[in-house]
């Protein structure tokens, strides 16, 4: 990624190539982290592991991309609509193009 002249930090990856990493990467279950965090918010928002993996493998990318905490981490909210009609957000953070972690789960209607 290339750097602008007038900043540290790489420029943010375009949305399509970025969700194009969280798809293949959420093929893996085993590089899908979930925090301790989304964990609660899923299970008191009664989202299950099936519907999340659905938002990763088949959502669009809504919002900005900010740069994460380390290098190479970008951070985004992937969206898709699951059970009918409503539309589940999961804000995640792609570490090095190798791992997903999510951070939380959300309905976006709430």
């Amino acid at each position: 990624m290339a750097v602008r002249p007038d900043e540290t930090r790489p420029a943010p990856p375009r949305p399509e190539r970025l969700l194009e990493i969280i798809r293949f990467l959420a093929t893996q279950s085993e590089t899908v982290v979930l925090t301790e965090h989304a964990r609660g918010r899923m299970e008191e928002r009664d989202i299950l592991d099936v519907d999340l993996f659905r938002v990763l493998r088949t959502g669009r990318i809504v919002g900005r991309i900010a740069a994460g905490k380390g290098a190479g981490e970008w951070k985004c909210k992937v969206v898709s609509e699951i059970k009918g009609a409503r539309e589940v957000g999961a804000v995640t953070v792609v570490q090095r193009e190798r791992t997903l972690i999510v951070l939380t789960v959300e309905w976006e209607d709430e």
